[in-house]
């Protein structure tokens, strides 16, 4: 039944991404227009989630968003907040890899909505770049999403985050909010299966600007990481009551730290 129920979600997902994609196009009048697109589709997306997948996602401590332009640093383990964190900003811009704005017409809204695309072969030139583009995006009062560690990382696996967030929070100037989830168990990276149950994404309180990089990044992890496994532990212990097996550590999070090792 899972397995059915998981391949219903996923035809359902790229079906419904697959009209909007191709209705949506009229939006390309404007950045703002494809911005209440992409956030149609990721309501659409957890509904579907919820009703064909049942999984129902749990945005906690959404009074700890500050109001303006602002540096959101979420933890990354899941397809999952990629699409659920757009619902909560009004004018959000992710940073991301540049080989993205490749993909067929998926590619062309992330270009049009004017996200922070990054070209990683360019070393530190590439920082320079992400900076230019980070603070234009802080000057137009936009909430700016990084995943501090530059790729999903399994449920378990040791934190690794990288320097560009350090490097952009002491270049803006504002609030960091640090972002604790749990969305791997319930949508796990390379996986078809899709775990029922209630998953959660929480906002925690703001780091105010001004802290020298050292001091940031070890608030900045100490919170995310703390937060996560407090959710990691409680999601583990509601998938097994209900018989879903789930290892402290994934193979998935073995296997990427004997590659970084």
């Amino acid at each position: 039944m899972l397995l059915v129920r998981s391949l219903a979600f996923n035809l359902a997902f790229y079906v419904a991404t697959t009209l909007i994609a191709i209705g949506g196009l009229p939006t390309f009048v404007s950045r703002r227009a494809v911005i209440r697109l992409a956030q149609f589709w990721a309501r659409v997306t957890l509904w579907l989630l919820r009703i064909v997948g049942g999984i129902t996602v749990e945005f906690r401590g959404v009074e700890n968003i500050p109001p303006g332009p602002l540096l959101v640093a979420a933890k990354h383990q899941s397809a999952l907040e990629t699409l659920a964190l757009v619902t909560c900003f009004p004018d959000f811009a992710y940073i991301l890899k540049r080989e993205l704005l490749w993909i067929p017409l998926i590619g062309w809204y992330l270009s049009r909505s004017g996200m922070v695309a990054i070209d990683r072969s360019k070393g530190a030139r590439a920082m320079s770049a992400m900076n230019e583009a980070a603070a234009d995006a802080i000057r137009d009062q936009r909430q700016l999403i990084i995943f501090p560690e530059g790729t999903r990382r399994p449920p378990g696996a040791p934190p690794a985050y990288k320097l560009g967030l350090t490097h952009l929070y002491a270049a803006l100037g504002v609030p960091c909010l640090p972002v604790a989830l749990d969305t791997g168990l319930y949508w796990p990276r390379r996986r078809l299966v899709r775990r029922p149950g209630t998953t959660v994404i929480e906002f925690l309180p703001p780091i105010p600007p001004g802290l020298d990089r050292a001091r940031f990044l070890e608030a900045v992890q100490e919170r995310i990481e703390t937060a996560s496994d407090r959710l990691l532990a409680a999601s583990r212990a509601a998938l097994a009551a209900r018989g879903h097996a789930v290892p402290e550590v994934s193979t998935d999070a073995r296997e990427t730290d004997s590659r970084v090792a």
